[in-house]
């Protein structure tokens, strides 16, 4: 998954739901994103695999819901 897909898709979700999705900071090879208080890093790369890209997107379930991005 293409990392600026990873970011649109969180993004729009957290829009939808009315929750805050905002660049906290750049970290050494992270970019650090918070969704409502919760840190979600999402690493600098072009691509991210599958099961990086699934692990992050789990990480967001607590505030959007479980299974939100299927």
């Amino acid at each position: 998954m293409k990392r600026r897909d990873l970011i649109k898709t969180i993004a729009a979700a957290a829009k939808t739901a009315k929750h805050e999705w905002a660049e906290q900071r750049e970290g050494g090879k992270h970019t650090v994103y918070t969704l409502d208080g919760r840190r979600v890093p999402i690493p600098r790369h072009n691509e991210i695999n599958e099961i990086t890209a699934t692990a992050i997107l789990k990480q967001c379930e607590a505030i959007l819901g479980e299974g939100w991005w299927k």
